[in-house]
């Protein structure tokens, strides 16, 4: 399937200069939907993952497609105050000033083998957070998992040493 042809170019969004990806048509359509999650699922190439942790917010869409199908847990990953129990969490640079992500203590195990997916890997930040945060509660991060990759970001760079598969490259 070409899964390019469901995602929309919008200029300008959220702020002049970008041009956002929008997966939106993707998700609208039932069989690319469907046809989407089996390929993100293809890219594991049948690894035992017992824990899928999804970002804030579109890892939230796949994210626990994705662990249904693995028989696996979702655990979200969230920006501050919006997990309501005891979090871990995890500050990283941007290109102008800092985020922060939050994690629940006991959503990782330790030892537990996890998936690592969102919709988007751009410049990184996101992605090596989300990578320390798993590592400091004791995962072991099988693979990195996007619907797209920005090439031109580099931002596989900021998480180098670890599995990274993407379904489109752009």
């Amino acid at each position: 399937m070409d899964f390019k042809s469901f995602i929309r170019d919008v200029p300008n969004f959220p702020k002049d200069g970008v041009l956002f990806k929008d997966i939106t048509l993707l998700l609208q359509n039932p069989k690319a939907l469907k046809k989407t999650t089996h390929a993100l699922l293809e890219l594991l190439d049948g690894q035992k993952i017992d824990k899928v942790v999804g970002m804030e917010s579109r890892g939230f869409i796949f994210g626990p497609m994705l662990a249904d199908h693995l028989e696996a847990g979702f655990v979200p990953i969230r920006k501050p105050g919006k997990l309501p129990s005891t979090t871990l969490s995890e500050t990283y640079d941007l290109e102008y000033g800092t985020d922060t992500l939050e994690i629940h203590v006991d959503g990782i195990e330790k030892g537990d083998r996890v998936l690592i997916h969102d919709d988007v890997l751009a410049t990184g930040g996101t992605a090596n957070a989300a990578c320390k945060l798993i590592e400091k509660l004791g995962g072991e991060i099988v693979q990195c998992n996007f619907l797209i990759e920005l090439t031109f970001l580099k931002g596989i760079s900021k998480i180098q040493g670890y599995s990274v598969q993407s379904l489109i490259k752009y």
